[in-house]
Formats: C-alpha cells, sequence, structure tokens
C-alpha cells in the first residue's frame, strides 16, 4: 500500500470535538478549570509523538533559548503492530495506543498546557484506517492528532537534534530507525552562528523499521545468514541515497559526523556504558563506536529473546525488537564508516518545542 504524505494539520470534522479544549487541537488556548493561566503567564508547551512503535510526550516551559521539561511520557504501543501484512491498524494495536494517549491527555490538562502539536508518522501515513483511529482518538481523548509527512518528520528530528552536532564538521548524517520506517538525513552545517540551524541537503524515508524487520525475520536467537540478510537488505536501499548526495567524497576528506536518534542506538548505548538501569541524562549526547556496537549487536543476535528481555537497558518490550534495530544500524555503519556516532536521545518532540518556542516568540 503506498504511503500517503499530507503536509497539513489535520482536523477532525467530527462534532463532539467541538467543545473539547482548544489546546487538546493543538492550537493556543488557556485550558478550562483550575489550570487556566492567567492573563501573561508562562506558556507550557506540549508535544506527542505517535510512531510505529512508540507513543511519546513532553511537557515543557521555555528557559532562556530552550525548554526546561516539566512532564513527559513514553509507552511501547506498537501501532503499526501487522500492518505490512494487512495494510491496517489492528484492533488490539489501537487500544493499547488509545490507553497510552488517555495518560497523555490527562497530563495535558493536569499541566495547564496552552500551546502544543501533536503528530503521528509512519504507521499512520501507511494505514487504510488511519483517519478513523485519528477521529476515534479525538472522540475519546481529546486529542487532535495530525499526521505529518516524511519531510516534516525530517525537519522537526533534525531540529531537535541540532544542538548535539558539532559545528566544526561541516557534514552530518542524521538517522532514526523507527518502528516502521529508517529516517536519514543527509546536512551541511555553517560554524558562523551559536546555535546551528543545519540545511538539510536531502532525506529519505525507508519502508522499513524494528517492528517489519521483526515480523518478517524474527525476533528470538537470529541465526547469522538472517541477520547478514537484514544488513544487505537495508544497505541495498539506503545506497542509492548514499550515492546521489556524494557522502563518500565527504568522507573521504574528514568532513562527516553521524548522529543517531532511535531506541536501537540509545539501547546499545546504555549497554555499552554498563549502566545499571537506562538513564537519559547519560546516554543523551554520548558517543558510540562502530567497533563497540558491532560487537554488542552479535552478543545480543545471539541471545534468545528471554535473556534479551531482562538486561536493565532493554527489557521485556523492546527485547524481540533490538537486533533487527541491529542490523539497520549495521548497514548505516558500512555504508557510512565514519567510525563513531553521537548518540541522541531526543528528536521530534524536541524538534516540536523548539518551533512552538520560536512561533512563540
Amino acid at each position: 500500500m503506498p504511503r500517503r504524505e499530507p503536509t497539513g494539520r489535520r482536523m477532525s470534522s467530527v462534532s463532539p470535538s467541538d467543545a473539547l479544549p482548544d489546546h487538546r487541537r493543538g492550537g493556543r488556548a488557556a485550558p478550562p478549570g483550575p489550570a487556566r493561566h492567567a492573563a501573561g503567564a508562562e506558556e507550557v508547551y506540549a508535544a506527542l509523538d505517535l510512531g510505529t512503535n512508540n507513543c511519546r510526550l513532553l511537557v515543557a516551559r521555555g528557559a532562556g533559548a530552550g525548554f526546561r521539561v516539566i512532564d513527559a511520557f513514553s509507552r511501547i504501543v506498537r501501532l503499526g503492530e501487522g500492518l505490512a501484512a494487512t495494510g491496517l491498524l489492528s484492533e488490539a494495536a489501537m487500544q493499547r495506543t488509545l490507553e497510552a494517549l488517555k495518560i497523555c491527555a490527562g497530563k495535558i490538562d493536569q499541566r495547564g498546557v496552552t500551546r502544543a502539536r501533536y503528530v503521528a508518522t509512519e504507521a499512520c501515513r501507511r494505514a487504510g484506517n488511519c483517519e478513523a483511529f485519528l477521529d476515534r482518538v479525538q472522540r475519546t481523548t481529546g486529542i487532535a492528532i495530525e499526521t505529518i509527512s516524511t519531510e516534516e518528520e525530517a525537519r522537526l528530528a533534525v531540529a531537535g537534534c541540532a544542538p548535539l552536532l558539532d559545528r566544526r564538521k561541516p557534514y552530518a548524517i542524521v538517522f532514526d530507525i523507527g518502528g516502521g520506517s529508517t529516517e536519514l538525513v543527509w546536512l551541511r552545517l555553517s560554524p558562523e552562528t551559536a546555535r546551528p540551524r543545519p540545511d538539510i541537503l536531502g532525506s529519505v524515508s525507508l519502508p522499513f523499521g524494528v517492528v517489519t524487520f521483526t515480523e518478517r525475520y524474527g525476533g528470538d536467537v537470529i541465526a547469522p545468514e538472517r541477520y547478514a540478510a537484514m544488513v544487505a537488505e537495508a544497505r541495498s536501499a539506503m545506497a542509492p541515497f548514499a550515492a546521489r548526495h556524494r557522502v563518500a567524497e565527504a568522507l573521504a576528506a574528514g568532513a562527516v559526523q553521524m548522529l543517531g536518534s532511535s531506541g536501537t542506538v540509545t539501547t546499545l548505548a546504555g549497554i555499552q556504558l554498563n549502566l545499571p538501569r537506562y538513564i537519559r541524562s547519560v546516554v543523551d549526547g554520548s558517543i558510540l563506536t562502530f567497533a563497540a556496537a558491532e560487537a554488542i549487536s552479535a552478543r545480543l543476535a545471539a541471545m534468545p529473546c528471554a535473556a534479551r528481555a531482562v538486561h536493565p537497558c532493554i527489557g521485556r518490550e523492546r527485547a524481540d525488537l533490538v537486533v533487527a534495530g541491529c542490523a539497520i544500524l549495521a548497514a548505516i555503519c558500512a555504508l557510512w564508516p565514519v567510525g563513531r556516532l553521537r548518540v541522541a536521545d531526543r528528536g521530534v518532540r524536541e524538534g516540536i518545542l523548539f518551533s512552538l518556542l520560536a512561533a512563540a516568540a
């Protein structure tokens, strides 16, 4: 099924939502009741990213040139489970997602959000019943979610990760290994401004991620030949993008850095750092070497899923998915042998928050 590429804000025409607070619909308004802000009070921002695998919310206040997070929520919902086979979101997946979004709605109301944007990505771009599901979300939770294009997703992810980029390197490969797609972005940075605003030279969204590869190749012990097949498929799909943008020439000149903003790289970073539990503040901005990624990936692929599930930086919900992510990462590393990458536990939500702050300025 071809992926839909909407470019505008999705607003449901379902009449019951008309009575809902405007901040739930992604615009600017004060919420009702005790959480209402007095005129001139500090804005409260919310950003929600509904992907193929995860539902994530950030609530923040402005702080200088950035923001300070005051609440957050993240849950693996596997909205895209079975989507590749049927072209539809399953009832079980939609129900899991609705339960997570009800929690998000409670946090949005409790924190008195005044400016917000709520977006959905690959699963909703592909699903034939996406519009019906998002109408249901709005009726049930009051949250109006827009399905964004792959180009908008890339722009927001880059905006969210930009503070981690090294201004001394003029080019960057930024990637996000998602549940149903893998995004690659080729950037050029200017060293002149204090806060980088990279130029996006090219981006591509490839129609596979950790959920789709796991459904096709398995998620328990992965034999070396099956792992190699995943790497080969991913590398073949990425090769035209690399050739089109002549990345190899910039690589040969030592002018390229790499940044990854996905659960795969944050998980591998946590393992590399021997963390007793996942700690975002330690992982975000850390360095993952290609050698470490390769060694850890080989160990994980050889483990049964149950053994991965007890690792404190993996857990039960990610245990069957992490090896597929490792294979996609291996393809990226093979195509672009930078040798190391910067790890970002940030992305689309942070990009939304920066955009909301800029609009409010």
